[in-house]
């Protein structure tokens, strides 16, 4: 019998933008279930695990900066079960320990190039809340989003004035950008 297929990649094809209104969007949006079952197949390459350790172990991976939900991970899990890919190597324990099955190996070694953008792509979180913590940068984080925050809450600002503030960021953003 063959076993049902599902996609491992990502449908989602939006930008992942770091717009201020779209902040916590794009947090929530770090990793999609794909990424989350490639994830769960390379830690299982390394040693079974439960739920649990899979979870500290993507989050050790950023440093603590993005945490999977019990709600992604577990489902992740079963529908990993289901198609073979792992197997729980005792399904009548309380706190099943999951390995890796031979189908789950194949396809991570056809997906390795997305695992190490995944990888990357956490590893890069981690570096930019370091960075972003270093007490000179969080100060002139906060007097720019402060001076930004005083003058849009004033009344009846003028186009002119709207667009030297538009032009100040985005000069700010081009120096940041080839430093």
């Amino acid at each position: 019998m063959k076993r049902p297929q599902f996609p491992f990649t990502s449908s989602d094809s939006e930008p992942r933008t770091a717009c201020v209104s779209q902040r916590k969007k794009r947090r929530e949006k770090m990793l999609d279930g794909s990424d989350i079952r490639l994830l769960v197949l390379h830690f299982l390459s390394q040693g079974d695990a439960h739920g649990y350790e899979l979870i500290k172990a993507i989050e050790d991976l950023s440093k603590g900066e993005y945490t999977p939900s019990p709600g992604i991970i577990y489902p992740s899990l079963t529908l990993l079960e289901e198609t073979a890919m792992i197997a729980a190597i005792d399904p009548q324990a309380a706190r099943k320990a999951y390995r890796l099955e031979p189908q789950g190996r194949d396809w991570l070694q056809q997906n390795q190039s997305d695992l190490v953008t995944i990888v990357q792509r956490l590893s890069s979180l981690a570096v930019l809340v370091h960075n972003r913590s270093v007490p000179e940068v969080e100060r002139a984080i906060h007097n720019m989003k402060t001076a930004l925050n005083s003058r849009l809450s004033q009344q009846d600002i003028s186009q002119e004035t709207l667009y030297a503030i538009v032009d100040a960021l985005d000069e700010a953003a081009k120096k940041i950008e080839r430093s």
